[in-house]
């Protein structure tokens, strides 16, 4: 019997997708709305204020600070493709999001995650010259290095992402259309489809070597210098100053890499393969990850970082002033 053109587009084609998220579990549901919501609104006031302290506060205006207003920016855009339509499906029970919606909210988190990774290691290198090489700093990293890296940064996150996104959703998906995850998480999206995906887990891994492997390197060599240098400061109060410079970015980038690595660096085949349910530990770690990582960045790097905090206390005296 021959096959109709349109019944085969139309069991290959979706027009929509389900997100399950924590369904079944309604007073669950509940807890994690408020949990969530209030993460969030820490989340958009932690970094609004780092952003704007760091623009208007003339202590902040160095590398470091540069670097961090683009990692602030960068989980307000990441926490706000994801936790709105979050905290909807949570309190109203809408579930479903457009096929061009989840293209373009896993588009923003794998853009988003890619780019940390490369920032967070152009920090610790941004460190290391500080550190190691403090009388040749000014000229290694001039202003146009430094914008060009970040730049790099962003822009090599989006290829990445678009490259990841577009192999994902032309995928046939034969009318699978629940996605067992709270977001368009790439891994949940790719278990529904109906065809060979050699192809994503070979770049999935690709992209892995070059946005997690390779800033993980930078990291490690920059902090294993900085550790070699430091010991070998004579002057007590110089040792101190130099740790305290290095433990907020070594913190945040503990709390990443670990969330991270957990989620995307596990074999392959536990997640793509096979009729598993999506673990409520991969869920959560995934949460932690997408709420938790930035809402933690500002709060660390201001409770352990004195210019931070001195900016931040300048502008509330110039609000009540005005």
């Amino acid at each position: 019997m021959k096959v109709d053109s349109s019944d085969k587009y139309n069991q290959t084609f979706v027009s929509e997708f389900v997100l399950l998220g924590l369904s079944g579990y309604p007073k669950v549901e509940i807890i994690y709305f408020f949990l969530i919501l209030v993460m969030y609104l820490v989340i958009l006031t932690g970094n609004s204020v780092l952003i704007i302290a760091s623009i208007f506060d003339a202590r902040l205006h160095t590398l470091m600070y540069f670097f961090l207003g683009n990692l602030s920016f960068l989980d307000i855009c990441y926490t706000s493709s994801s936790v709105p339509s979050t905290l909807v499906s949570l309190i109203s029970k809408k579930r479903n999001i457009s096929f061009s919606g989840c293209a373009v909210q896993m588009f923003l988190g794998f853009a988003m995650g890619s780019t940390e990774c490369f920032l967070l290691g152009m920090m610790a290198f941004d460190r290391y010259v500080a550190i190691c090489n403090p009388l040749r700093f000014p000229i290694i990293m001039s202003r146009m290095v430094y914008v060009l890296m970040a730049s790099t940064s962003w822009l090599s996150g989006g290829i990445n992402s678009i490259v990841q996104t577009v192999l994902a959703m032309q995928l046939p998906f034969c009318g699978n259309n629940v996605i067992n995850h709270f977001t368009c998480e790439i891994l949940a999206v790719l278990k529904l489809a109906c065809a060979d995906i050699s192809l994503n887990i070979i770049t999935m891994v690709i992209s892995n070597m070059v946005f997690l492997v390779l800033p993980l390197l930078v990291i490690f060599f920059s902090y294993m210098l900085i550790l070699y240098t430091i010991l070998r400061m004579k002057s007590a109060t110089g040792r101190h100053k130099a740790f305290s410079t290095c433990s907020s970015h070594l913190t945040v980038v503990i709390i990443f890499y670990g969330t991270i690595f957990f989620m995307y660096a596990k074999p392959k085949s536990q997640d793509l393969h096979g009729e598993d349910k999506f673990q409520a530990s991969d869920k959560l770690i995934s949460l932690f990850y997408g709420v938790v990582t930035p809402m933690l960045n500002p709060i660390i790097y201001s409770l352990r970082n004195k210019d931070v905090k001195a900016a931040v206390q300048y502008l509330l005296n110039c609000k009540h002033i005005h």
